[in-house]
């Protein structure tokens, strides 16, 4: 089957379910149905977590689980020094505090005033997220999960890290945690991102880094603290 007629064989899928009148929300019955057309799931982390790595792996980012602490400082550190970072930007949070401090370059920290320009010349941005998503490889940002709205755009590398508990199965288990995270004071931002930014549009010719990150890491910490 070629690339054209899994497009629209999707697309046929897709237009089976009835869409919601424009400015109603999907409803419980419509979040099930829509479950139906996307790629199933399966329920063991195990399962969720292999999905995962392929589905990045396909989108072109660099993924890696660690069993401690210490491990993902070690692999932040060999990231530093095989892409030369000198400086770094980052926000305040429960992994950022204490994983980051170790790469021991100048630092930007975005939930404090700064200088547009500084984040623009920092090497690589560090953020923390508020989900993975296992069916997509994609990784769901908000303003307030993630350090604001620049530091997952601006610096040519981002670098999300997460922990094991943030892998969810789909997009309407996403937005599901959304509405339990932040009830009905939703982010001004939220974000999808599913790999490096690209851009096909000249010939068809992928071109990674047009419109934000040329590369993104995503760090998962596998313990259930």
């Amino acid at each position: 089957m070629s690339e054209r007629e899994k497009i629209l064989g999707r697309i046929r899928e897709v237009l089976k379910a009835q869409a919601p009148p424009p400015g109603e929300a999907l409803s419980e019955p419509d979040s099930i149905r829509s479950r139906q057309c996307l790629p199933k799931v399966g329920e063991p982390f195990d399962e969720q977590i292999v999905l995962f790595a392929q589905k990045l792996a396909e989108l072109k980012a660099d993924f890696q689980i660690f069993n401690s602490d210490t491990e993902m400082k070690q692999a932040l550190v060999s990231l530093r020094d095989t892409a030369g970072w000198k400086r770094m930007a980052r926000h305040s949070g429960p992994l950022t505090d204490v994983l980051c401090p170790v790469l021991g370059i100048p630092c930007l920290l975005t939930d404090q005033p700064y200088d547009v320009h500084d984040l623009e010349a920092a090497d690589a941005g560090i953020s923390e997220c508020d989900a993975l998503v296992a069916q997509t490889g994609s990784v769901l940002v908000t303003n307030r999960s993630a350090g604001g709205r620049a530091l997952s755009v601006l610096p040519p590398h981002h670098v999300v890290l997460a922990r094991r508990e943030q892998l969810v199965a789909d997009l309407p288990a996403a937005f599901e945690l959304l509405k339990q995270k932040y009830g009905e004071d939703f982010p001004s931002m939220i974000s999808f991102i599913s790999g490096p930014s690209r851009t096909g549009d000249i010939e068809r010719i992928l071109v990674l880094g047009a419109h934000g990150p040329k590369k993104l890491t995503i760090f998962v910490l596998n313990t259930n603290h």
